[in-house]
């Protein structure tokens, strides 16, 4: 149960984080996959790590010149050989605020296929949630730099070794994992609309490169060496120039939105920042909302039985004081702030079956000056939104809690802190 200092906590921490991140240089590390005598993929003419080499520098030298205030850190400037936890290492070590791997896809066999491709961490098939598990263990070893401040125990006091302080690493880890998909996806936008090759599209596996990152952290597949025009495509000046281009448009698009924010609690609501922009026009319908839907079923059915428990404690004979009582309880539940997930925005009207809802049922909308918000569930309880919130990562990792008041979105952190003292008064 949170405690009401665990909100003060949260905001000391978080200030901590984003006044030491303020003065300092955005940090972007670009990794070189594979390299040595880890030759990666082969094709016809060429071999990964010679090619990704080859565009982690461009990349890098195009984002140092376009961009003040920005270092850029590389895995490996040469043909070396670098452990994939070393990479992971040199990233957390500099402190970065985004980490980039470079690599070419291939298939066996003489099978043939084409596009550009990126990856961020997640359960993928048949990986299951180790590879969260050790991220979220990560992120506690690189943020716990906060318990080497000399007024730790009195700044923090309750977080070391604590639920409090395992929800607060969680939160992080969690927020790292939705810029990262958020950024996959624009990277899909930007890099297919600059090279004109096939959108792969946004993936999400359990990476060991990833997993052992502190930050938002992204896989590019530039395209497959073992397809020969695809090969002879990436070996191209052209090829180099365009794929440059279009992951320096994307990089510029995440970094305008968080460059200096620092690292946040995803309580923010932040309105379209327009990452349902990335969002594929052919999602396929499905009905794998079925797990989500019965928690917002079991949500609805509790609602329904602490009516009928109501309704009849309202038979019963009661005092004047009771009555009294009763009408305040029943006019702050009519005034609480009411939590909803919203899933993403758009300008156009969807109907019930969208394959934009992706099988989810009951999703609603609201007006937002000349957007629609598009929300799934909805309940005064802040705990049950946020467990029901993550029923539907897998499908829209990031999506956000809102709250509202009589049909307008309010400041959620006041939400969450107005529904934390009503519990207290219960």
């Amino acid at each position: 149960m949170f405690h009401k200092s665990f909100f003060t906590l949260c905001l000391l921490f978080l200030v901590s984080l984003t006044l030491n991140a303020a003065p300092r240089q955005f940090t972007v590390v670009i990794d070189a996959g594979h390299g040595g005598n880890d030759c990666g993929a082969k094709g016809l003419i060429s071999y990964e790590k010679n090619l990704t080499l080859r565009y982690a520098l461009a990349l890098g030298s195009a984002i140092e010149k376009n961009f003040d205030n920005v270092r850029v850190v590389y895995t490996r400037r040469t043909d070396v050989f670098i452990p994939l936890h070393e990479r992971a290492d040199i990233a957390n070590r500099n402190k970065a605020d985004l980490f980039m791997s470079v690599h070419i896809n291939a298939l066996a066999g003489g099978r043939i296929s084409h596009g550009f491709q990126s990856y961020t961490l997640g359960t993928g098939e048949r990986t299951g949630t180790k590879g969260l598990k050790e991220n979220l263990e990560v992120a506690k070893r690189e943020n716990s730099v906060i318990f080497l401040e000399k007024d730790y125990k009195t700044r923090y006091k309750g977080l070391q070794n604590s639920a409090e302080g395992d929800i607060m690493f969680e939160l992080i880890a969690d927020k790292n994992r939705e810029r990262s998909v958020e950024l996959s996806r624009m990277l899909q936008t930007e890099v297919c609309r600059a090279t004109g090759r096939e959108n792969g599209g946004a993936h999400q596996n359990n990476l060991a490169v990833l997993r052992l990152t502190s930050m938002p952290a992204v896989l590019l597949e530039l395209g497959f060496i073992t397809t020969p025009d695809e090969e002879n495509y990436l070996n191209t000046d052209a090829a180099l120039d365009a794929y440059t281009r279009g992951i320096v448009n994307a990089f510029r698009i995440y970094k305008q939105r968080y460059g200096f924010t620092g690292t946040q609690i995803p309580f923010n609501d932040n309105g379209d920042d327009g990452s349902s922009a990335y969002m594929s026009a052919n999602i396929a319908a499905s009905d794998d909302g079925d797990k989500a839907a019965k928690a917002t079923t079991r949500t609805t059915r509790q609602t329904v039985e602490r009516k009928r428990e109501n309704a009849q404690a309202q038979r019963q004979p009661a005092s004047r004081e009771e009555t009294k009582k009763t009408a305040r309880a029943r006019q702050a539940d009519k005034d609480a702030p009411v939590f909803k997930i919203q899933i993403f925005a758009g300008k156009q009207k969807l109907s019930d079956g969208s394959p934009f809802f992706k099988g989810l049922k009951g999703c609603e909308n609201f007006a937002d000056g000349d957007k629609l918000r598009y929300t799934y569930g909805a309940s005064t309880n802040y705990n049950e939104i946020k467990r029901l919130r993550g029923t539907i990562l897998d499908k829209f990792p990031d999506c956000f809690i809102i709250a509202m008041k009589n049909g307008k979105a309010v400041d959620v952190n006041g939400a969450i802190r107005e529904f934390l003292e009503s519990k207290k008064k219960k």
